[in-house]
């Protein structure tokens, strides 16, 4: 899922910046567009960092 996100936050930023361009929408959609994948972006490190801590802490139990 975490996968499925990044590259669907890529896919649709590009294709976001290209449409607004295409459309000669007002420069503030670009901003909106941007910030809507920052956050998809900062969601996908917050649950990576917990993934990552989580095999963390099952391998220390294992050892």
């Amino acid at each position: 899922m975490l996968a499925l996100v990044v590259a669907g936050a890529m896919v649709l930023w590009i294709g976001g910046q290209a449409l607004r361009s295409a459309l000669d929408m007002p420069l503030r959609y670009a901003f909106l567009i941007d910030f809507m994948a920052i956050a998809a972006f900062v969601w996908a490190l917050v649950v990576a960092t917990q993934v990552w801590r989580a095999r963390q802490q099952s391998r220390d139990q294992e050892g």
